[in-house]
């Protein structure tokens, strides 16, 4: 492993879960399941290369369109893998946040609430998941904020009404399955992020596949608009 350039936060679009369970003959929900293992190798490799924000894109608010079966399944392991990871997450000093509308079942916000509070301590890493989430939502809500207040803003001010303000905005935005796009995803903090893409489907993406990308990474030249010499 020859990283000598590691992005301080890393945003992942977990996309073919469904497809992943299509290859195989198997119901959407056996992708879900085993997409949360791919979710479980890229929390222990960031930490292991130092990465310090990783945000992954668990589940829009579009999302709710779905069928309900496939869509109470996701509940169901959602919940599941929240409880779950909970004493792995203390122990690895690794925080846990959420990103998104709390406008969500009781039973499902009480487990997010409980694991923020649980975790608050961690140091090493935070793992942000976004969850009933929406970039454009993100600006509406950011902007009605604003308009309580009644108060002419700057840019930088804006970012202080985001879900989380105090996060860095993404060096590198991966989308996995193959899509070229960023599907609604942290319109705003994207700006300057460098985006990777992979046709791998996510419960594929494992510690050689993350490498791929950050050696793509580091092979860039980030200029944020500026003239580099």
């Amino acid at each position: 492993m020859n990283l000598y350039k590691i992005p301080s936060h890393v945003a992942i679009i977990m996309d073919g879960n469904g497809r992943w369970a299509k290859k195989r003959g198997l119901p959407r929900v056996f992708g879900h399941r085993e997409g949360i293992n791919a979710v479980e190798k890229a929390v222990k490799f960031s930490k292991k290369v130092g990465i310090k924000y990783l945000t992954l894109f668990a589940f829009s608010t579009e999302n709710w369109q779905r069928p309900k079966e496939e869509v109470e399944a996701i509940m169901s392991l959602f919940v599941e893998y929240i409880n779950k990871e909970i004493p792995f997450l203390i122990e690895n000093n690794i925080k846990l946040l959420f990103m998104g509308r709390r406008d969500v079942a009781d039973y499902i916000k009480l487990a997010m609430e409980e694991a923020e509070t649980k975790t608050k301590n961690g140091k090493d890493l935070t793992l942000i998941i976004a969850f009933n989430y929406s970039g454009r939502a993100e600006i509406i809500d950011a902007v009605n904020k604003i308009l309580k207040e009644k108060k002419e803003i700057t840019e930088e001010d804006f970012k202080n009404y985001l879900y989380l303000p105090d996060i860095p905005e993404p060096d590198l935005l991966i989308r996995t399955s193959g899509e070229k796009r960023i599907s609604n995803f942290m319109l705003w903090q994207l700006a300057y992020t460098e985006l990777y893409f992979t046709e791998t489907l996510w419960p594929d993406f494992d510690e050689e596949e993350f490498l791929k990308a950050l050696y793509d990474y580091q092979s860039r030249e980030r200029r944020f608009g500026k003239v580099i010499e």
